[in-house]
């Protein structure tokens, strides 16, 4: 087996040249087109790290006032797409939802099998502002609660809470979504992104490569980690338990622990970084600190033990929970920002684009193994 092959899932396989994301698992350090995303967290929003990733560069302030606006103004769902929502079972996932819509807003899309530069452009807008409302509008709907119309005066990330929960977010809640919606917005050659980009390099259609992304996220190995690390959290609460104890049990009875370690940082996420400290101010100010309280003390002592870091799933868990954000809706949440990452990546594949077709490494029976008849076989 030659070298290259040698990593199991492509674990260590350049399969692509990227502008778009670096990362340095050794050092901890992950950019977008260069930019450490310590400083985007610190003080970029949600639709200019979207420009930035889309476009390769920052935008100055006409430009992002135009980026805005035309978000803003592709906040529309064809009513036809309103009542297929309505029309689910109740028994559906809001990942097999958003999975299922986002592949029939195709049918609306008048560009759908325009792949040029600029049709990609504006299908980009169209679908990171419709995949946001769909999740909204569906967590609605199985409430029975009344639909929610966008708010032309809040940004991506407020208007995804108005949306959602049918109240204007505070300042400090419109915070949190957006830096949650900056670290999480790309990750160069996850499962999804390499999902979209295959699909994008057989030049189908750009709906077709976002559902394709979806359909590699609602996988628990990639996305639902955070998920798991709530479940646990409600399960130590419910039965009054203390966190540690608690861990250490699981520990001895080998049962994972979700939400630590990470196939390609060695160090802690730099994104967990800023999410523990989003999940400690957001519970402090709305009164409810013991999710951030439960989770310190499982990360010190995964940490101490066990030597794993916390990774971005691990106090995304707390931050939506603390937002009042169903647990089914994490995932999908990642799908709104990660939506970001993917059209950055499909945009980047077909300007530039070769069949993505990589060989394997055959490990079966020697050539040449013969046919044998029918009444010869053992």
């Amino acid at each position: 087996m030659s070298t290259a092959a040698a990593g199991k899932g492509l674990e260590g396989i350049v399969a692509a040249n990227s502008g778009i994301c670096w990362i340095d698992g050794a050092a901890g350090v992950l950019a977008y087109r260069g930019i450490d995303i310590h400083e985007l967290a610190e003080h970029s929003t949600f639709e200019e790290t979207t420009y930035l990733l889309w476009n390769g560069h920052l935008p100055n302030a006409f430009a992002l006032r135009q980026f805005q606006s035309q978000l803003t103004s592709a906040r529309v769902l064809d009513q036809r797409m309103v009542d297929m929502l309505r029309s689910f079972p109740t028994t559906a996932t809001p990942m097999e939802v958003l999975r299922t819509a986002v592949s029939a807003l195709s049918f609306y899309d008048a560009d759908e099998k325009d792949n040029s530069h600029d049709a990609n452009v504006r299908k980009s807008f169209a679908l990171t502002a419709q995949l946001a409302m769909i999740v909204a509008i569906y967590d609605r709907i199985r409430k029975g609660k009344e639909i929610v119309p966008p708010d032309r005066l809040l940004s991506h990330a407020g208007n995804f809470l108005w949306m959602l929960n049918g109240e204007k977010p505070s300042e400090t809640a419109t915070r949190t979504m957006d830096l949650a919606l900056v670290l999480h917005a790309e990750h160069e050659l996850n499962a999804s992104t390499f999902a979209a980009r295959v699909i994008a390099a057989t030049l189908s259609d750009v709906h077709s490569a976002v559902t394709g992304a979806i359909g590699a996220l609602k996988g628990p190995l990639h996305g639902g980690a955070n998920e798991g690390v709530m479940r646990l959290l409600l399960e130590i609460d419910k039965e009054g338990a203390d966190p540690v104890e608690y861990v250490k049990s699981m520990l001895a009875a080998r049962a994972k622990i979700s939400g630590f370690g990470h196939r390609v940082y060695k160090t802690e996420d730099p994104r967990a970084t800023h999410l523990r400290k989003m999940s400690e101010k957001l519970g402090r100010d709305a009164g409810i600190p013991k999710w951030y309280e439960m989770s310190r003390a499982i990360e010190l002592y995964i940490n101490q033990e066990k030597k794993l870091n916390a990774n971005v799933d691990f106090y995304s868990a707390s931050t939506y929970t603390t937002l009042g954000i169903d647990i089914d809706l994490y995932t999908p949440i990642f799908a709104v920002s990660r939506i970001a990452g993917w059209l950055a990546h499909v945009i980047e594949q077909l300007d530039d684009n070769r069949l993505i077709r990589p060989r394997a490494e055959y490990i079966g029976p020697e050539y040449p193994t013969h046919w044998v008849p029918l009444e010869e076989r053992a």
